[in-house]
């Protein structure tokens, strides 16, 4: 009876794994497409013929790498992105945990519901006075300015998303902890950390791909070519007149490597943390 139950509906099980297949391959082509083409020679990247195999070159790689100015766009963000992450997470860790254990603290609702309030309005209206605020610091151009931006910008969202993980760990730990004599950071950093690490795995590629992908500040802030990211470098390959297709189809692969690789090492954890996270707080 059991196998028959399992087998029941063996023609709605197909349907559903055709259809789930075709939806996958359906979101995935644009990027597949972009991986394709950037192993084209320039000259066969636009044809009038669709051909998914033409002619197989890395030049247009060797050409990113060794010619322009990627690898210093590269190594931009990942200073920055990485950095901003931890200093985001750090803060977020303990934010939440003084929210989590002290709940009856005056002002607490107010404090949260600040916090969620940043949220609500879209951060293009930050640009203005944090322009006016890193100018009169003389810090435009300064990979710090974008770094303090990043965190400010992520430090809401990490927050809430870690107190409603922190919430779920028990107290009698930190209980325990006192008694050995242990502080309040060692408590954190000692006790609940690798208690909470899953969530904030979570949190943490939340703020990494936020960074890694942000434009507007980065743009805005970062005047010198040296010192910019990869989405403005990317930017800068579409001219006014003329596109370098060749290298922003391969620029586009080399810049979704590094949150590709996150997600494809994570996804199984991300699901469920994001899921236990988004409790009652």
């Amino acid at each position: 009876m059991a196998n028959q139950s399992i087998n029941s509906h063996p023609v709605r099980d197909l349907v559903t794994v055709v259809l789930g297949v075709g939806l996958l391959l359906i979101l995935a082509f644009p990027f597949i497409w972009v991986v394709l083409i950037s192993f084209r020679p320039e000259s066969e990247i636009f044809t009038r013929t669709f051909q998914l195999i033409t002619t197989f070159t890395l030049d247009n790689y060797a050409m990113l790498l060794e010619g322009s100015p990627f690898p210093t766009y590269l190594r931009n963000s990942l200073v920055v992105c990485t950095v901003a992450t931890i200093v985001a997470v750090v803060i977020s860790m303990v934010t939440a945990y003084g929210f989590s254990r002290n709940r009856r603290f005056r002002g607490r609702q107010t404090l949260l519901i600040m916090v969620i309030a940043t949220q609500l309005f879209p951060f293009v209206i930050l640009i203005t006075p944090l322009y006016a605020t890193f100018f009169s610091l003389g810090m435009i151009n300064n990979p710090l300015a974008l770094v303090i931006s990043y965190i400010a910008v992520n430090l809401p969202f990490c927050i809430y998303m870690l107190l409603g993980y922190l919430d779920t760990i028990p107290r009698d730990l930190d209980d325990a902890a006192r008694i050995d004599g242990a502080t309040t950071l060692q408590i954190i950093f000692r006790v609940i950390l690798p208690v909470a690490w899953p969530g904030i795995v979570t949190v943490a590629v939340y703020a990494f791909v936020s960074a890694w992908d942000e434009f507007l500040f980065a743009l805005t802030l970062m005047t010198s070519d040296e010192n910019k990211t990869v989405p403005v470098g990317l930017a800068g390959f579409f001219g006014e007149y003329t596109t370098q297709w060749n290298l922003v189809m391969a620029a586009s692969v080399v810049s979704t490597l590094p949150t590709l690789i996150i997600f494809m090492f994570l996804q199984r954890k991300l699901v469920s943390d994001l899921s236990a996270g988004a409790v009652k707080t």
